[in-house]
């Protein structure tokens, strides 16, 4: 399946996960892990109350990074991440 067909699908799913204020915290990051490993592809919102004090795309990059999952798609305060490992 390639990038394309990719966004096409993560445009019309939900956020499964929502970072508020405190950030990324082990829970919120363990949680993101759990999802991708559900759903391979997931979609997180970053709440206004976040995005005010971080640098979104360093932020963004980490929780990739940290997940071992790649960023399909960044709109606002949304990005969608992608296991490409676990994807059937």
């Amino acid at each position: 399946m390639d990038k394309k067909e990719i966004r096409k699908k993560a445009k019309i799913i939900q956020p499964a996960v929502r970072i508020g204020k405190s950030g990324l915290t082990t829970g919120v990051l363990e949680e993101i892990k759990n999802q991708l490993k559900l759903h391979n592809l997931i979609k997180v919102k970053l709440l206004k109350s976040l995005v005010d004090s971080i640098d979104k795309k360093a932020f963004i990059a980490e929780i990739a990074n940290s997940t071992n999952s790649e960023l399909i798609l960044s709109v606002g305060n949304t990005f969608v991440l992608w296991n490409r490992k676990n994807y059937k």
